[in-house]
């Protein structure tokens, strides 16, 4: 199946709609944000539901601290700002009173990864994905557009326990069917094949889906995978993916040390062992510049893709 693009729209976006549901269906979700509420499309909530809605600061662990003694008293909170100041600046107030109790509080992340853009190294945090799905009992996901970031929010609110949910700022490809339902912890095959498995999580999906027409325009069968739960990983889909084509890329917007493809390659190792290549930053910060010229520089394009799964096939 090709994949086509409705338009561009940002999943920042598709987390304010699915915050603003939510809010209409469930009484019990209320959302807390560090002075960031036009950045993570809260203010629809904050409007129609100003009760629920907590406007903290910049105090981020303060933030954390008091999602966390929400739970106790049966709500379920959201939490909203910038993925560096969701886990960077708040990682022990994370692990001590949210993960270690097992608090059922929504760790809500946006501009996460490269894709910030001008914003720079400080903000661009490409290290969160391995901070957070090291921490035990912590549900880690990471959609790839709009539709799927919305449907991703509504679902982790039935979900029982601490989630990491991390999406973007810049505007991206839409391509996944507005009505798809998204299963915590479960792949999506977007594209079967049979010479070289993409799993991808995130932006990189679409880069993804790219690389594989490219590929296909060369007679080699790609199988795409949108692996958009970091945590738990949908491992039977691995395997079964690989077994078949016998070589694997993991793409990423993320440090390669601890992200997806550390992730994948830990299953692969103890179960069957295959040559896998690597598109993500290699142990670098970031840089200013637009989303796309620094997906380009530090590896993360189509193109990079394209040669990754070339060099995997290589290696069988």
């Amino acid at each position: 199946m090709q994949y086509t693009s409705s338009g561009d729209k940002d999943t920042r976006s598709g987390f304010g709609e699915g915050l603003l549901e939510l809010g209409r269906t469930n009484p019990d979700v209320v959302a807390l944000c560090a002075d960031l509420t036009g950045s993570l499309k809260m203010d629809a909530f904050e409007k129609e539901f100003p009760e629920r809605f907590f406007q903290i600061g910049i105090a981020e662990a303060n933030m954390m601290g008091i999602a966390a003694g929400m739970t106790i008293g049966g709500k379920i909170p959201f939490t909203g700002t910038f993925a560096n100041f969701s886990t960077g600046r708040v990682y022990d107030q994370i692990r001590q009173s949210i993960a270690y109790s097992g608090k059922n509080v929504k760790i809500c992340a946006s501009h996460a990864g490269l894709t910030l853009g001008e914003d720079g190294a400080t903000h661009q945090i490409l290290e969160d994905l391995g901070m957070m799905r090291m921490l035990p009992g912590m549900t880690v996901i990471n959609p790839c557009d709009f539709n799927q970031t919305k449907a991703a929010t509504i679902a982790i609110a039935k979900h029982k326990g601490p989630v990491y949910l991390r999406f973007g700022r810049p505007k991206v490809a839409n391509f996944t069917a507005p009505d798809q339902p998204f299963e915590i912890g479960k792949a999506i095959t977007f594209i079967e094949g049979t010479d070289v498995s993409i799993f991808a999580t995130g932006h990189l999906v679409w880069k993804a889906l790219q690389a594989a027409e490219i590929l296909k325009e060369k007679g080699i069968s790609a199988e795409v995978i949108n692996i958009h739960t970091i945590k738990p990983l949908d491992e039977e889909a691995i395997l079964k993916s690989v077994a078949k084509t016998r070589c694997l890329v993991s793409a990423e917007e993320h440090q390669r040390n601890g992200g997806l493809g550390d992730a994948i390659a830990q299953v692969l190792a103890m179960n069957t062992p295959a040559p896998q290549e690597f598109v993500a930053v290699n142990d670098s910060f970031g840089e200013s510049g637009t989303p796309e010229q620094l997906l380009t520089k530090y590896g993360l394009d189509t193109a990079d893709v394209v040669a990754a799964a070339e060099r995997a096939i290589a290696r069988k």
